[in-house]
């Protein structure tokens, strides 16, 4: 008796590999992550580092949305670094005034 074996088709391959899921695109979360370490580092590449994209694509995005909440925020979030800079030990523009007290 004689045994045969059945011979395998193999899968059909992508034309374009896949992007890599760390650097596909920039999600709402992606840009949030962006604009805290933004906030902290005042730094372009190490916030888009923080977000696992690269700073080129920051910069585009911003140019992409320009106008947008995204443009603005970053714009936001540079102005209160730069006064975070200025001044370390004064109020921190994104803490909220305590209210005054009742006479």
């Amino acid at each position: 008796m004689e045994h045969t074996q059945s011979a395998r088709i193999p899968a059909p391959q992508p034309a374009v590999p896949p992007l890599r899921p760390d650097r596909a695109h920039w999600t709402p979360a992606r840009q949030r992550i962006f604009l805290a370490a933004l906030l902290e580092t005042g730094s372009v590449a190490r916030a888009a580092d923080a977000a696992g994209m690269s700073r080129s694509s920051a910069q585009r995005l911003r140019r992409r949305l320009a106008g947008t909440p995204f443009d603005r925020s970053w714009d936001q979030v540079l102005a209160v670094h730069a006064r975070r800079l200025a001044d370390p030990l004064g109020p921190d523009p994104l803490t909220p005034a305590a209210p005054a007290p009742r006479r």
